[in-house]
């Protein structure tokens, strides 16, 4: 019988990752609002 083991993700690797995806994520979106405003001008 085999057991099985769990892997539990800890808070700081939940921050880390979406640090990773968030910030460059924003990072885009105001970019574009950015070049977007300029269109209305």
């Amino acid at each position: 019988m085999t057991t099985a083991t769990e892997n539990k993700t800890t808070t700081f690797q939940l921050v880390l990752a979406w640090g990773f995806v968030g910030v460059p994520l924003m990072w885009g979106v105001l970019q574009t609002l950015s070049n977007a405003m300029k269109l209305f001008q």
